[in-house]
């Protein structure tokens, strides 16, 4: 029986290496600071000390000292460890992972790609050493780089984002190239959001509304219906950010008026698309431009679907205003209620909860992609 199984095996041994995997954060390699996290470093340095060829206890006094903030001497550990001779292959590829974590947490990005590419050429395209990179090439603006490591990950959804990405950055400088890389993005996965907003985002730019009608169509086809709101957002936020004047805002009911064409070519396609809740209140924000009655119409076919849809609700309150002989201190009063009801956050993560005022495609919290939903109850 050899000095490890010993250890393992004794009851301070199990307690020891207990403390040690509750420290180590299950994801990340992380741990929080907690309990007395200087006396395992102490205990399992002794042990390293009294052991120096066990490789294995260096790794993980290296994941203590980074828990513990000392990532100097992490680094140290993993330094050591990778420059030793005849150290196994599997060994120092897990040294040069674990590097790269340690230099990922102290900001060094640069250091950090490098350590995960060494750890990639020793072990090749690992999940977790991929992911890594996928993440880090991402955050560094090295789009093309992100989409090959998310295409390794077998994440088309991923891979079309950041490809879409790469889109968007070229759009300013030549837009045939930019289109070619969101049919790319589509060639990918036909659903992806992020490309046909962006589609539909160039078709106004381009005021090519037959266009923008055509592809809006094929979208609400492609995408996943309860993302179909995403679409409709950035139409709306682009429309606002091209008329900012006082002209194409109104206080009640949906704070803006969309430019007629815009309106007519969206309406065309939300009049002969099946009944949904989210797109028939879209067509709602479409129609008040328009005509106020028929905004009303389309709010009240989405509470046909879903009583409780707060949004729809919300705006149907603020239209009827002009119909009710209100005193100027309860108008005031209503007013402003209803303004900050619009303040609410209205997209939540339906993985983890997180609630959000503007749009994402990945959760910040629990980094899933695509999992953001409308809140259509607003005690949710």
């Amino acid at each position: 029986m050899n000095w490890l199984t010993s250890l393992f095996r004794s009851k301070r041994g199990q307690r020891f290496f207990a403390d040690i995997e509750a420290e180590l954060h299950e994801d990340t390699g992380y741990a929080p600071v907690s309990r007395d996290t200087q006396t395992a470093i102490a205990e399992l340095s002794q042990v390293a000390k009294d052991n120096p060829d066990a490789v294995e206890i260096y790794l993980a006094l290296g994941n203590l000292y980074r828990s513990h903030g000392e990532i100097e001497r992490a680094v140290q550990i993993r330094q050591n460890l990778i420059v030793r001779p005849g150290i196994d292959e599997g060994i120092k590829a897990k040294a040069w992972y674990e590097l790269g974590v340690d230099y990922k947490r102290s900001g060094f990005v640069d250091r950090a790609l490098g350590a995960f590419e060494q750890a990639r050429k020793l072990e090749g395209d690992e999940p977790a050493i991929i992911r890594e990179l996928a993440l880090l090439t991402a955050d560094a603006g090295d789009y093309e780089r992100a989409a090959r490591n998310y295409a390794k990950l077998d994440n088309p959804i991923a891979q079309a984002h950041y490809t879409v990405r790469i889109a968007q950055e070229k759009f300013p400088e030549d837009a045939t190239l930019a289109l070619k890389w969101l049919k790319k993005a589509l060639k990918t996965y036909p659903g992806s959001i992020e490309a046909w907003r962006e589609r539909l985002l160039y078709d106004m730019r381009e005021k090519d509304w037959t266009a923008l009608s055509k592809h809006l169509d094929k979208a609400l086809v492609q995408v996943e219906p309860a993302l179909a709101f995403i679409l409709f957002e950035g139409i709306i936020a682009a429309d606002l950010a091209e008329h900012s004047d006082d002209s194409f805002k109104s206080d009640l009911p949906f704070q803006y008026h969309p430019q007629e064409a815009l309106s007519q070519a969206v309406l065309k396609v939300l009049e002969k698309a099946e009944p949904d809740l989210l797109t028939q209140f879209y067509a709602a924000w479409m129609a008040w431009g328009q005509n106020k009655e028929e905004s009303r119409k389309w709010l009240e076919r989405t509470l046909v679907l879903n009583q409780d849809f707060w949004p729809a609700r919300l705006e149907l309150l603020a239209i009827s205003m002009d119909d009710q002989p209100l005193s100027p201190a309860f108008r005031q009063q209503l007013e402003f209620f209803i303004q900050r009801a619009r303040k609410l956050k209205r997209f939540v993560c339906r993985k983890c909860g997180l609630k959000r005022e503007q749009i994402f495609f990945e959760c910040p919290r629990c980094h899933s992609w695509h999992s953001i939903s409308y809140r259509a109850v607003i005690n949710k």
